[in-house]
């Protein structure tokens, strides 16, 4: 095994993010040495003394072995007398292992951190240690950022890391040059606004490009493709049926259809650059996208995106 493969990594903490990064770190350099590692990776809560030989010994088609149990603390203490007696004893294996760090388990920790090549601790971040790993995001993929914009992106996004390092990612891809605050600032701002109703909104008023943008927020921060393609069905349906009911005041268009005023203001704006062909055209892209988004296609997001493309293009500007 190359000396730059340490056997046996040790991930010590409760910060799941840093924890996952350690192990797919530790993975990846295993495979990018030997394309052909066996990777397994279990909890250690689901495994049984007797299959630690097994997991352990050389794959029949000659290929490495890279084992990752997770979880070290839940292990009982049959389980734990095997993982001390058999772990360090292990040669033809790259061993990772994740730990809470708590006190059950203790034993276990304290035996194998003797015998660990690596030793990667992942605890829970403070407020200046935050802000140290969004500065380190943007370093590692060759941008600088300054302390004002890492300040309001750590506000703005909160303590989970997961989101923070997305949060850098977006930016990264979504800019150039330096980052600063003001851009951070309008980042927070799209992240705020970014909603189904709002991506149908940009959508049937023909906005393509800032319904294409909200999209993308709304998809990074969690919203259901399946929530956009029903904003949309919905937009659509309120202004075919307002057009469908001809001039008139929008008060008494809202009581024919039994809609709030506003709503049927927004929608007697949208419909002046609606003509029946393109709501047919746009009608039939959600009910598409609306069925792929529920199963039938493999990429949700995709799906979505060009169902909101299409409704936006369908609209015609007067």
């Amino acid at each position: 095994m190359p000396d730059s493969l340490p056997r046996l990594t040790l991930v010590v903490g409760e910060e799941e993010f840093l924890v996952d990064r350690a192990v797919s770190g530790v993975v990846a350099a295993v495979r990018d040495d030997d394309p052909d590692t066996a990777v397994t990776d279990v909890l250690t809560s689901d495994l049984e003394p007797v299959q630690l030989p097994e997991m352990l010994s050389p794959s029949l088609f000659g290929g490495r072995r890279c084992v990752v149990l997770r979880g070290a603390e839940q292990a009982g203490k049959h389980l734990t007398a095997e993982l001390l007696r058999v772990l360090p004893a292990a040669e033809d294996a790259v061993i990772v292992v994740t730990h809470a760090g708590t006190a059950r388990g203790a034993a276990l920790l304290e035996g194998l951190a003797t015998h660990a090549d690596s030793l990667v601790r992942c605890g829970r971040l403070s407020p200046p240690e935050r802000a140290d790993f969004v500065a380190a995001e943007f370093s590692a993929a060759g941008r600088q950022v300054s302390a004002a914009a890492v300040a309001v992106l750590s506000a703005g996004v909160g303590t989970d890391l997961r989101e923070l390092a997305a949060a850098c990612a977006q930016l990264v891809a979504d800019t150039t040059g330096a980052v600063e605050e003001d851009t951070v600032t309008r980042y927070i701002r799209g992240r705020a606004d970014a909603t189904g109703f709002t991506v149908a909104d940009r959508a049937v008023e023909g906005d393509v490009a800032g319904a294409l943008e909200v999209l993308r927020w709304a998809l990074g921060t969690g919203v259901a493709p399946v929530l956009v393609t029903s904003s949309l069905a919905a937009n659509l349906r309120l202004i075919a049926r307002v057009a469908g009911e001809g001039r008139g005041q929008p008060a008494r268009i809202a009581r024919t259809l039994g809609q709030p005023v506003w709503k049927v203001e927004k929608a007697l704006r949208w419909s002046r650059g609606w003509t029946p062909l393109g709501l047919s055209l746009a009608v039939r892209a959600v009910a598409v996208a609306d069925g792929e988004v529920k199963g039938a296609a493999a990429d949700a997001a995709y799906a979505v995106e060009r169902a909101v493309s299409t409704v936006a293009s369908a609209r015609h500007p007067r």
